[in-house]
């Protein structure tokens, strides 16, 4: 009977949890050497492709600037000799990180997935393919949707003429620019990551649906802070952040509600199985 007790357990922990901590840390170790491989070769070929990238990331800028009317064609500045070259290298390291993402996040789940039950490595695809489009489905909205409506509240700013004679223009440089969309991508890309952050407390049993139902009410004013906090001063960007990041949490309650009824159910059959099996010995 034990062996049958045995077999319906949910799982059983990693044969390998007799490694020693030197022998976890040069696994860590060869993983972060394979992540910094993935994000070099990845820098290095969107190096090549530099132009390209900068011309797709300054399409808002572009856009929002013909639509505010100015006479001028859009340009980016930069003051000093190497502040191009410097640029270029921050603009192929955030592609390059994109590109490596996969191949990073696979690296983490490899790393913990040894510390899991089987029952819990089941996620382990779901997990990086999820992962990998929330990102990207951020950062292109960020892109798309609140990088114009940004540009377009700011650039409105900008004077055709001063009561006293003169005019106001803007000058961007183009390594605040790379810095601006590089910090905003990566902000709506990170929030977007939400409904992972819940499978993940759900999963190591931290929260439920129940928690996070009781939290939505709060979540609302906190949404609202981290979007001040991440965007520009423009109320338009911190709406455009705020309001996905509330339907965000809403998802993030169904992952976590699937996952604890799933849980849930096992358990009351586990329980019902084992109830069955002392009623036969009795």
């Amino acid at each position: 009977m034990s062996d049958n007790n045995d077999e319906k357990a949910p799982s059983e922990p990693p044969e390998e949890g007799s490694m020693t901590l030197w022998e976890h840390l040069e696994e860590l170790r060869g993983r972060i050497v394979r992540m910094a491989i993935a994000f070099a070769i990845g820098a290095g070929v969107c190096w090549f492709y530099k132009e390209r990238i900068l011309g797709v990331i300054t399409r808002p800028f572009m856009e929002a600037w013909k639509l505010g009317g100015h006479a001028s064609e859009a340009t980016l500045h930069y003051g000093a000799p190497t502040a191009l070259f410097t640029s270029y290298i921050r603009l192929a390291a955030l592609s390059g990180l994109i590109f490596a993402l996969p191949v990073i996040l696979w690296q983490i789940w490899a790393f913990i997935a040894p510390g899991l039950y089987s029952r819990e490595k089941k996620f382990a695809i779901p997990f990086v393919v999820s992962s990998i489009v929330l990102f990207l489905a951020g950062g292109y909205f960020g892109w798309a949707i609140a990088f114009p409506a940004a540009f377009d509240f700011l650039m409105n700013f900008t004077p055709d003429k001063l009561p006293g004679g003169g005019k106001v223009e803007a000058t961007i440089m183009i390594g605040d620019y790379i810095e601006f969309v590089t910090r905003m991508f990566i902000a709506f890309g990170a929030v977007a990551e939400l409904p992972i952050l819940a499978l993940f407390l759900t999963v190591a049993g931290l929260i439920t649906h129940r928690h996070l139902i009781k939290f939505f009410r709060y979540f609302i004013v906190v949404a609202f802070i981290i979007s001040a906090i991440l965007t520009p001063p423009d109320p338009m960007s911190q709406i455009l952040m705020a309001v996905p990041l509330i339907g965000l949490y809403g998802v993030s309650i169904l992952v976590s509600w699937a996952i604890t009824v799933s849980r849930e159910r096992g358990a009351a059959k586990a329980e019902a199985e084992a109830k069955v099996d002392e009623d036969k010995k009795d």
